[in-house]
C-alpha cells in the first residue's frame, strides 16, 4: 500500500475547507507532539540540580569564555558557567568578525556546554533582526516604518526567510524581533523600528516578519519575539478597549495566528506597575486570556529598573514572581534568585513555571534532538545577491511620494545638482538596530563601517544617470552646527551616559553653501536630501524639535530662492515636519531609512525607472506634536495633519469601480464577499495600494468612525483593469467589552465598507447588514481579511 505523508494530506485538505478549519485540523494533529514535549519537559526538570535550572533563565556575552586569540577558554567556562547558561546575549554583534567565525565559537560553546554541563542543555544565541542580522556584512534591509509603507506582507516574509536561513547557519536560535509598538505620538524616537499608528498593518506586517522568520518549523528556523509588550510606543496608558483592541493586537495575532515563542516587556509603566513585574498584562491578559505558552524575556536591564524596591534580590524577586522568565543581557538580577528562594521571596513552582517555559522553546527548536540543527558546517555567505535584490525591493516600495507638480520624473531636466546632508551618507539609509548604527552608538565606533557597502544617494543617481544628463554635487550643509542630542535617562541605562549621548556625526566632507548655492543656479533641477541621521533619532536618542534638524530648512530656502525647481527628499525615522516649506518645493518624497539598497531605489524613483507606491503608514503632521493621533479616530481629516494615513502619490493614476458587496449576512456567517476593480488611467506600469476600510453608520456601534480591515497591491499596466476580490470576516465588525469577562463581540446592524486610495480619499462605498442574534465568543478567531487579485 502506498504511503501518504502527513504534508500531502494537509495541503489537500487546506484546499477544500476554510483557512480556520485547516489551523484547527493542524492543532489537532499536533497534539501528540505537545503532549511529547511536555512530558520531556518535565522529565528533563526533575533531573536538572538546582543551579542548573537557575542557570536557564539568565544569559551573558559569548565573548566572556574566549581569550584573546578566540579560542574558547575552558578554564573560564568552568569557572563561569559550570551548570551551563540558558542564552547568550546579541552574539553576532560584539565585534566585527566574519560569520564562520562567529559560527566557530557557537560551535565550540555548544560542544562544551553539552559535553560539560549536569544535563548537556545547548544555549539559546540571540541577536537582533530588525533590519536584517545584526552583524558586520549582513544585508540591511529598509527600516520597518519604511516596509510598513509598501503593505507587501509576502516581501515582509521573504525578508525575514532569508534572515533566519543565515542567522540559523551562524548559529543562531533566537531573535529580539520584531518591534510591533502601534506607535501614534509622531515625536517618538523610535517609532522608525516599527510599523507605524495602525493596529491592523502593523498586526499583519507583524506576522509575515514571524512567518518568515520561523518558517512554520522552529527547528529550521528562528525564534521570534513579540516587543515591546505593552504599549511601550504608545496606548499603555490607554483605556481598556483601545489597549484591547488595537495596542495588543499586533502581539496577540503573532502569538495566537504564528506562534510567536517569546515576549519582551518594555520599559514603561502600564497602569501604575513596571511592565517586567506587571501580573495583569504578563499573566492576567498574555497568559491566561491570549494563552501563550512561551518565553517571556526581560528588555536590556529592565529588571534592574524596577522602581521602589531597594535592592536586586527584590527585584528579581518581583519580576519573576509576576511573569517574567529570564533576565537580559546577563542576568544581573537573577543571579540572586537562589537568595530570593531561601528567603522564601519566591516559591519553587514560580522558579519551575520560568524554568519549564524556557525548556519547552529549546525542545520546540529540537536542540535535543539527535540531529539537532545548532550550527550549520557549510560556508556561510552574506549579503547575497538575492539578499540585495530583496532589499531594493522592500526600498523602492517603501518610499513614499508626498508631493509632485509635474517636476518628477526627471525626463525632461538636462542638469541637476544633488545637495544636503544626506545626499552622499551611509547615515540617510541606515537606522538603528542595523551592524553600522548600533556599533557607531554603542560601542563608539567611527570607521570601518561600511558593511555591507550602502549605496549613497549620490553613488544612486550616478549609476543610474541616464544618457546626456549632468549630475553635480556639493554637500552645502551639514546636518546641525552644534550637538543636537539629548540626554535623557530612558530605555536602555547602559546609554545614560552623557559622553555616549554627547555626539554629532562627522560626515567626512565639507559643506560649502556657497558653492552649492552657485552649482544651483547652472542646472535645471535641485535634489535637498535632508534629514536625521544616526545620533538624532533612535532609541536613546531624541532631538529638539520635528522641525528639519539645523540650519536645513534655511538652507532650502536659500535653494528655493535660485527660481529652480527643488525636489525635497527626506530620510530619516518618523515625520519631519516641513509645512510652510514644502508647499514651494516642486515635489516631496519620504524616504524614511531605505537601508543598504537606498541609493538606487531613490535614484530609480527620481529618474522614473519605477513608479512610486508607498502609501504612508502614519498621519504626517503639519506642526509638531508630542501627543498621540490616528487616522481613525475621525471620518474626517484632523487639521494637523498634512498628509494622511495612506496617502501616496504615483506616476499614473487610477480608476476605482463596480464595488459588489454581499447586501445582507447574518452575524453567525464566516465572512463578506465584496469586490472591486482598479484601473490604470495613466501612462505608465504601476502599483496601487487598494485599501478597505470599515465604519459605523450610527453612533451608538462602537468601532472606530473609521478602520483599515484590509489591503490589495495591485500591478497594472497602462490602460489594464483588474479585479479585487475580498473576503472580509465577521470578526472583523466586531469589538471587546469586559463584563465580568474579557470577550470579542459582533453586533447585528448596519456598517459601511469603504474603499479608497488613503484613509481620506475614499473612492467606493457600500452598506452592508449583518442579521440576526449578537455573537460574543472570548476571542476572534479570525483576525485579517484574505484579497485576491486577477
Amino acid at each position: 500500500m502506498k504511503k501518504i505523508s502527513l504534508s500531502k494530506v494537509l495541503g489537500a485538505v487546506k484546499g477544500v475547507f476554510p483557512s480556520f478549519l485547516f489551523i484547527l485540523l493542524l492543532l489537532i494533529t499536533s497534539c501528540n507532539t505537545a503532549v511529547d514535549i511536555e512530558k520531556q519537559v518535565d522529565e528533563l526538570y526533575e533531573k536538572m540540580p538546582q543551579e542548573e535550572r537557575i542557570a536557564q533563565l539568565k544569559s551573558m556575552y559569548m565573548d566572556e569564555l574566549f581569550d584573546e586569540q578566540g579560542q574558547l577558554d575552558t578554564a573560564k567556562c568552568r569557572k563561569l558557567i559550570p551548570f551551563g547558561i540558558g542564552h547568550f546575549s546579541q552574539f553576532a554583534l560584539q565585534k566585527p568578525r566574519d560569520p564562520n567565525i562567529i559560527r566557530d565559537m557557537v560551535v565550540a560553546v555548544q560542544d562544551w556546554l553539552k559535553a560539560n554541563t549536569p544535563n548537556g542543555i545547548p544555549a539559546l544565541f540571540h541577536e537582533e533582526v530588525l533590519s536584517g542580522i545584526n552583524t558586520k556584512g549582513s544585508t540591511i534591509y529598509p527600516q520597518q516604518i519604511g516596509q510598513a509603507c509598501s503593505f507587501n506582507t509576502e516581501l515582509a516574509e521573504l525578508k525575514t526567510r532569508q534572515t533566519s536561513t543565515t542567522m540559523r547557519k551562524m548559529g543562531g536560535i533566537l531573535a529580539l524581533s520584531p518591534m510591533v509598538d502601534v506607535c501614534r505620538t509622531p515625536s517618538f524616537n523610535r517609532l522608525e523600528e516599527s510599523y507605524g499608528e495602525d493596529a491592523y498593518l502593523s498586526a499583519a506586517m507583524g506576522s509575515a516578519f514571524v512567518k518568515g522568520l520561523q518558517q512554520s518549523d522552529l527547528k529550521k528556523g528562528v525564534g521570534a519575539c513579540t516587543k515591546h509588550y505593552l504599549g511601550y510606543g504608545g496606548g499603555g496608558d490607554a483605556d481598556e478597549k483601545e489597549l484591547m483592541e488595537e495596542i495588543l493586537l499586533p502581539h496577540e495575532t503573532m502569538i495566537r495566528t504564528m506562534g510567536s515563542v517569546a515576549v519582551m516587556p518594555g520599559y514603561h509603566d502600564v497602569h501604575g506597575t513596571r511592565c517586567v513585574c506587571n501580573s495583569e498584562i504578563l499573566q492576567d491578559i498574555l497568559r491566561d486570556y491570549i494563552g501563550f505558552d512561551g518565553m517571556v524575556v526581560s528588555d536590556y536591564t529592565a529588571i534592574d529598573q524596577i522602581p521602589g524596591l531597594d535592592d536586586v534580590v527584590k527585584k528579581a524577586a518581583a519580576a519573576i514572581n509576576n511573569g517574567n522568565d529570564v533576565d537580559f543581557p546577563f542576568g544581573a538580577n537573577y543571579q540572586y534568585l537562589q537568595e530570593a528562594i531561601d528567603k522564601g521571596l519566591v516559591k519553587p513552582e514560580v522558579l519551575e513555571r520560568a524554568v519549564k517555559n524556557v525548556l519547552r522553546m529549546k525542545f520546540r527548536a529540537g536542540l535535543f534532538d539527535k540531529d539537532a540543527y545548532l550550527y550549520s558546517t557549510e560556508k556561510i555567505e552574506l549579503d547575497t545577491p538575492e539578499e540585495r535584490q530583496t532589499a531594493y525591493d522592500i526600498a523602492t516600495q517603501s518610499v513614499v511620494l508626498l508631493e509632485n507638480n509635474g517636476v518628477l520624473p526627471l525626463t525632461n531636466a538636462k542638469s541637476i545638482l544633488l545637495t544636503g546632508p544626506n545626499a552622499n551618507t551611509m547615515w540617510a539609509m541606515l537606522g538603528d538596530y542595523s551592524f553600522p548604527a548600533m556599533s557607531y552608538f554603542w560601542k563608539r565606533v567611527e570607521s570601518d563601517l561600511d558593511h555591507p557597502h550602502t549605496i549613497t544617494l549620490l553613488e544612486g543617481m550616478k549609476d543610474k544617470q541616464p544618457e546626456g544628463v549632468s549630475l553635480l554635487y556639493s554637500r552645502g550643509c551639514d546636518w546641525t552646527e552644534e550637538i543636537e542630542t539629548k540626554y535623557g535617562e530612558a530605555g536602555d541605562e547602559r546609554a545614560w551616559e552623557f559622553t555616549l549621548l554627547h555626539r554629532k556625526v562627522d560626515a567626512g566632507e565639507k559643506a560649502d553653501k556657497a558653492e552649492a548655492l552657485s552649482m544651483a543656479k547652472q542646472v535645471d533641477v535641485i535634489i535637498a536630501a535632508v534629514g536625521e541621521n544616526v545620533m538624532l533619532c533612535g532609541e536613546n536618542r531624541d532631538r529638539q524639535g520635528l522641525r528639519l534638524p539645523g540650519k536645513q530648512e534655511q538652507f532650502v530656502e536659500n535653494l528655493i530662492q535660485t527660481g529652480k525647481p527643488v525636489v525635497l527628499v527626506i530620510f530619516g525615522g518618523r515625520a519631519q515636519v516641513v509645512s510652510g516649506l514644502a508647499e514651494k518645493c516642486a515635489a516631496v518624497i519620504q524616504a524614511w531609512y531605505p537601508g543598504e539598497e537606498g541609493g538606487h531605489a531613490v535614484a530609480d524613483i527620481l529618474y522614473g525607472n519605477v513608479s512610486p507606491s508607498a502609501k504612508l503608514s502614519v498621519s504626517y503632521p503639519n506642526t509638531e506634536l508630542y501627543e498621540p493621533i490616528c487616522y481613525n479616530s475621525t471620518a474626517v481629516q484632523d487639521a494637523r495633519i498634512q498628509w494622511p494615513f495612506g496617502y501616496g502619490l504615483s506616476y499614473t493614476t487610477f480608476e476605482y469601480a463596480n464595488l459588489q458587496v454581499d447586501g445582507e449576512v447574518p452575524v453567525s456567517a464566516p465572512f463578506v464577499n465584496l469586490s472591486f476593480e482598479v484601473k490604470n488611467t495613466g501612462s505608465m506600469e504601476a502599483s496601487e495600494v487598494a485599501q478597505i476600510y470599515l465604519s459605523p453608520t450610527q453612533a451608538d456601534q462602537p468601532i472606530r468612525p473609521i478602520q483599515l480591515q484590509g489591503f490589495a497591491r495591485v500591478s497594472l499596466k497602462s490602460g489594464e483593469t483588474k479585479t479585487v476580490n475580498v473576503k472580509l470576516y465577521t470578526d472583523q465588525f466586531g469589538y471587546y467589552s469586559h463584563e465580568g469577562q474579557r470577550q470579542w463581540n459582533i453586533r447585528p446592524g448596519k456598517y459601511t465598507i469603504k474603499v479608497g486610495a488613503s484613509s481620506t480619499d475614499i473612492r467606493l462605498e457600500q452598506k452592508i447588514s449583518l442579521t440576526g442574534e449578537p455573537v460574543s465568543k472570548p476571542l476572534r478567531d479570525i483576525y485579517f481579511s484574505e484579497a485576491s487579485v486577477e
